[in-house]
């Protein structure tokens, strides 16, 4: 028996042509590298640059020019019955009493003729709000920070008239006007003087619809989710529904308004502008992102973690429920925050179904008008008087702060819920 002979071995050789792929192949690597951080480095630095002008216009927003009023309440004859401070006709009796007339007094002595001209037309309410937290100040004599009219505000900032801002600057020289931070921003609600607008009522307005919204998507797109992920039949009619949905996950969020405006005002027609039906329609809205995102999740789940469930004894409920249902959560609660946050910042739904009425007040439910900060934030910009739009500035900040704090929220319960197999 002849032995074959032993293959010879070939050392591999490394052509010129070869080694110049090779490193066509990593410089672009280092290329798309490059690209990647590129964008990194450009979206962080248009979000510092939105972040910080915002900040810059906005600030200014969160104050407003107030002038000094020095008022002897003794001798001006004011009295406050302390038990009766917090009765709804106190501020009533004050004004019976003549405090309008006394603070129009004690401007004029303070500021003279001009300056006392340019005092907010309702600076004598916040002097009686004073009085009735503190009815000690009825027996002294107590120097008042009062708005100041807009014109006199405008001059402060260097504009309007000469005459006003040759006025503001004598007033600032003497120590009688300035900008002070107005607490009762976040307080009050609109108005129709920047001096004296809030953004309570247009916040309040804003939880309440958010909260609608969260409890009729998140139940009903989680379970949608889990029917069609768990329980529907594969067959033609579920093929429809889900091409159904991921349709509607792009249908324009006007045409969600017009839905809401045709059948839950239809069904509701006193409820025009109230945060039951403006969750309504955002819910519709919602909806279709956390199911999508909650199939998603659901499909995520290992098959071994329901197999291992049924081998124990678990009925098919208690394997989605128990098991399947929590090892997804993390990935719902992902979509939730994302349908939520484009939620928060709509604003043309919510303007077919008549949430852009002025509203003096915050509302009182879930059925009261009111307003959302995205429509507050578009009507204060189109205002004409200049002072609405460091106004319009601090609403966004706001918004923002809302928006950062309910995401965070979000994001703490997708951690906490969030399990590793």
């Amino acid at each position: 028996m002849s032995e074959e002979p032993a293959m010879e071995t070939i050392a591999p050789t490394r052509t010129d042509a070869f080694s110049k792929r090779i490193q066509k192949r990593y410089a672009a690597e280092r290329r798309f590298k490059l690209a990647g951080l590129s964008a990194v480095l450009f979206s962080v630095a248009v979000l510092i640059f939105l972040l910080f002008t915002m900040t810059v216009n906005g600030l200014n927003g969160f104050t407003r020019a107030e002038l000094a009023v020095d008022i002897d309440f003794p001798e001006a004859g004011i009295s406050v019955d302390p038990s009766q401070a917090q009765l709804p006709t106190a501020i009533q009796s004050l004004e019976a009493q003549g405090l309008p007339d006394v603070v129009a007094f004690y401007a004029e002595l303070s500021l003279g003729a001009e300056g006392a001209a340019e005092l907010n037309q309702v600076a004598w309410r916040n002097v009686a709000a004073d009085l009735l937290v503190n009815p000690e100040l009825a027996r002294t004599r107590h120097t008042f920070q009062l708005p100041t009219s807009s014109d006199l505000s405008a001059g402060l900032d260097g504009e309007g008239s000469p005459e006003m801002q040759a006025l503001a600057q004598r007033l600032t020289n003497e120590g009688k006007l300035g900008k002070n931070f107005d607490f009762g921003f976040l307080s009050r609600s609109d108005a129709t003087d920047p001096q004296l607008v809030g953004i309570w009522g247009a916040l309040k307005g804003s939880m309440l619809t958010m909260l609608v919204t969260l409890l009729l998507a998140f139940p009903i797109g989680v379970l949608a989710a889990l029917y069609l992920e768990e329980y529907a039949p594969k067959n033609r009619w579920t093929d429809v529904i889900e091409v159904s949905i991921n349709n509607l996950a792009a249908v324009p969020s006007i045409i969600f308004g017009l839905l809401g405006l045709a059948v839950f005002l239809w069904a509701f027609p006193n409820l025009r502008s109230a945060p039951l039906i403006g969750g309504m329609t955002l819910a519709l809205m919602t909806m279709p992102v956390i199911v999508i995102s909650g199939r998603n999740a659901i499909k995520a789940v290992p098959p071994s973690i329901r197999d291992g469930a049924l081998a124990v004894g678990a009925s098919p409920v208690q394997v989605v429920f128990h098991h399947v249902l929590p090892l997804a959560l993390p990935g719902i609660l992902t979509g939730t925050i994302i349908g939520m946050a484009r939620a928060l910042g709509e604003t043309a739904p919510l303007l077919m179904i008549g949430m852009r009425a002025f509203v003096a007040t915050p509302p009182d439910g879930f059925t009261s008008p009111s307003t959302v900060l995205p429509v507050q934030i578009f009507l204060w910009s189109d205002e004409i008087d200049r002072g609405f739009v460091e106004r319009t500035s601090a609403a966004i900040i706001v918004l923002l702060l809302f928006l950062l704090v309910m995401n965070g929220l979000a994001i703490y319960l997708r951690n906490k819920f969030e399990k590793t197999w």
